[in-house]
């Protein structure tokens, strides 16, 4: 949406949103489905049945994670146009950096209120981990393998934007654990 408003060229082709949305659905919103309830969950009061679904918190939450999102795969993509690499070069960073931030993404899910930063938030559940090495066997398929190079317009890229990802995904994962910290920290109803 940033790009057409500004008039850019698309960082990610409608083709490329649909492989994300396709994978990411079927790899970590399944992951999820297989998590442990969070500590303490029981001892939450009830929800308010007048209450919405979507509270100022979650709303909130939300419009955050977005922003952490794009912020990496846009920039990327930018400054790699800027590097004068091809477009298919530069679609196939931005893409792999939204897939890589929610990855990461998951790991801040596991818990809505607690940390993540704990050997259970990171290694606690067997089907998160299988189905990320799932997820990234996916993603090296759709930036080295020709057939899905030709499909989806992408290009090989080089080991080190691997790393640029990664510590993309960390930066949004440690940012959005310094939010839970806060709101946990100010003792706010975060349902609110």
């Amino acid at each position: 949406i940033i790009a057409i408003l500004l008039g850019m060229t698309l960082p990610i082709t409608p083709v490329q949103i649909l492989w994300v949305n396709m994978v990411t659905a079927v790899t970590l919103a399944l992951a999820l489905a297989f998590e442990p309830t969070e500590p303490q969950v029981m001892r939450r009061p009830p929800r308010d049945p007048h209450e919405p679904l979507l509270t100022g918190f979650m709303l909130w939450r939300i419009g955050f994670v977005s922003v952490l999102l794009v912020m990496a795969p846009l920039g990327l993509f930018l400054w790699t146009v800027g590097q004068g690499a091809t477009l298919e070069e530069a679609r196939t960073i931005a893409v792999n950096a939204l897939v890589v931030g929610e990855i990461f993404y998951l790991f801040n899910s596991r818990y809505l209120h607690q940390s993540s930063l704990s050997r259970e938030g990171l290694l606690g559940s067997r089907p998160v981990l299988v189905t990320i090495a799932i997820l990234l066997a996916l993603q090296f398929a759709f930036t080295y393998w020709p057939p899905l190079q030709q499909l989806m317009g992408t290009a090989s890229i080089n080991a080190a934007h691997w790393g640029l990802f990664a510590l993309a995904g960390l930066a949004a994962f440690l940012l959005v654990e310094l939010e839970k910290a806060i709101w946990r920290q100010r003792g706010n109803d975060v349902r609110r």
